[in-house]
């Protein structure tokens, strides 16, 4: 028996994107299970896990995951191809969990803790999920998710790392279940992403694409090896933060460190407790740490560091290089496509580029008539063995064109074939790592009775990259102050998740239109 929703609901073959597997180690086998792989990476006795709690061998995973595996199966009867929605911030337990729903066959749906019970919603309702793995201290808001939906039927607890939760009672006296026997092109994950109409899309992703950038981007320009240790600021449920803290140091039988509430100070101060020598963090993050007291501690053992999920400023790779003798590794990669197909690493570095093609994937550039340019300006596309498929999602039409999986940013390809980032072509708003869509936001702001008329654009922010700003149009009987700003201010986070909130609000007469009544927001990102 075999749950067959999210593979009837894939897109059809002509609007899939070109897959390439050009390198070697990208060919894969027909029958592959992706948990399976990467345990393998790491000797048995060797340190495979870390953090404030304890430490875990590649045994010790490899047992865990495959006791989740057989009480998901044998006690709250999962089918392969099943959807397990898991909640938590980033921790061992939370891993385990992960690669035991694909042990079990399950299709692993990872969400930010952050998210509210509309949100969850949203997810569990688009992904008909059946089963959850939830913090316990995070449990509330997905009860009301839960309520919201009904379609969850099997929900498990565990209590952090603390090891006295009902996910590890109920797993204790279990046999390990051995992996499934899963296929490469089987589905392994969904990522939801929100896009600019707030709407969360669903990448699926396979067994084989869980492993490529592992094989790709991590091996040509990350290399890790065994004794080496991962930490990241991004939650697992972004695959840049998937990548960086887990399948790369597995894959490469190195070990993860995880810190759950990742402030700057607190990833440095893990750095130097745990002698972490991989970091992967946002931009805004580097830039913070540099005046942090606990820098040069960190320093002792850091030695490679990758930024992702925003443009990473020419000035602050300079001042991370002077200061650190680092030279962080930027990239460009996203969801739909797994992970990183855009970098540079070492002497291939120029400041201020992204870099150059992944090994593995192809790049280009196309001009107005979604043709490719040599050198010049255009949208950034993308052939690789990852791609887009969109989980019933007539926006898949968008994102993959001519077998292009077309990014929706603006970039600049060089005569060396090095690609300069100019700006995101929608209305996403990228504040320090997050995405954002500006419609999301406006919906939360106008379900306020204060609230006539409202837009929302990212504005530059040297602290955050872009921070959120909101013009408003009050109802006729609000009156503008600082009082009411800070009100609209809570009241979105209370609706949506509280990073989405608009730390800028403006107080305005009229938002600028076009003579059909679009808005202008183009107008709005201009200065006066």
């Amino acid at each position: 028996m075999r749950d067959r929703f999210v593979e009837q609901r894939l897109p059809p073959p002509d609007q899939l994107p070109e897959f390439r597997f050009d390198l070697p180690e990208l060919r894969y086998p027909e029958r592959l299970n992706a948990a399976a792989e990467l345990l393998a990476g790491g000797q048995p006795d060797a340190l495979a896990f870390v953090n404030a709690h304890g430490r875990w061998t590649y045994r010790d995973l490899d047992d865990f995951s495959g006791r989740i595996a057989r009480l998901l199966v044998d006690e709250d009867g999962l089918v392969p191809g099943n959807r397990v929605f898991l909640r938590g911030p980033n921790c061992y337990t939370m891993v385990a969990a992960w690669l035991g729903v694909l042990k079990a066959g399950g299709i692993a749906v990872a969400t930010m803790s952050l998210l509210r019970a509309g949100e969850m919603a949203t997810v569990i309702d688009r992904a008909q999920i059946s089963h959850a793995i939830v913090d316990s201290r995070f449990i509330g808001d997905f009860r009301d998710a839960q309520d919201q939906t009904h379609a969850i039927k099997h929900v498990v607890r565990y209590d952090g790392d603390y090891g006295k939760g009902e996910l590890e009672t109920r797993t204790a006296g279990l046999d390990p279940l051995p992996p499934a026997d899963t296929g490469r092109d089987d589905p392994a994950l969904i990522a939801f992403t929100s896009g600019t109409t707030g709407i969360p899309k669903g990448c699926v992703q396979f067994h084989r694409d869980v492993l490529a950038p592992c094989d790709s981007f991590a091996r040509h320009l990350v290399g890790m090896k065994p004794g080496d240790i991962a930490l990241t600021s991004a939650p697992l449920a972004f695959t840049f933060g998937l990548g960086a803290g887990v399948l790369f140091p597995l894959r490469a039988g190195a070990a993860c460190a995880t810190v759950e509430q990742p402030s700057p100070q607190a990833m440095l101060e893990a750095i130097a407790t745990f002698g972490v020598t991989h970091l992967g963090t946002a931009p805004t993050a580097y830039k913070a740490m540099l005046s942090q007291p606990g820098l040069d501690a960190a320093l002792k053992s850091l030695r490679y560091c990758l930024s992702a999920g925003e443009h990473l400023p020419e000035a602050t790779w300079q001042a991370w290089r002077d200061r650190t003798g680092i030279a962080i590794t930027d990239g460009i990669g996203s969801t739909e496509l797994m992970h990183i197909f855009v970098s540079a690493a070492g002497d291939d570095i120029r400041p201020g580029a992204t870099g150059k093609a992944v090994p593995g994937y192809e790049a280009a550039v196309l001009d107005d008539d979604g043709q490719p340019v040599a050198e010049g300006v255009g949208r950034l596309a993308i052939k690789g063995p990852t791609g887009c498929r969109y989980l019933d999602d007539p926006r898949q039409a968008d994102y993959v064109s001519d077998g292009w999986n077309i990014t929706g940013d603006t970039y600049r390809r060089d005569a060396d074939g090095y690609y300069w980032y100019l700006a995101r072509s929608d209305d996403m708003i990228v504040s320090s790592g997050y995405n954002i869509g500006a419609p999301e936001v406006e919906n939360a702001l106008l379900a306020h009775p204060a609230v006539a008329e409202c837009a929302v654009v990212g504005a530059p922010c040297a602290e955050r990259g872009q921070k959120v700003k909101a013009f408003i149009v009050l109802a006729d009987f609000a009156e503008p102050s600082e009082e009411l700003a800070q009100k609209l201010q809570d009241f979105v986070k209370d609706r949506i998740a509280p990073y989405k909130y608009p730390r800028a609000i403006e107080f305005v007469d009229a938002l600028p239109k076009t003579a059909t009544g679009k808005l202008r927001r183009m107008d709005l990102r201009t200065p006066d």
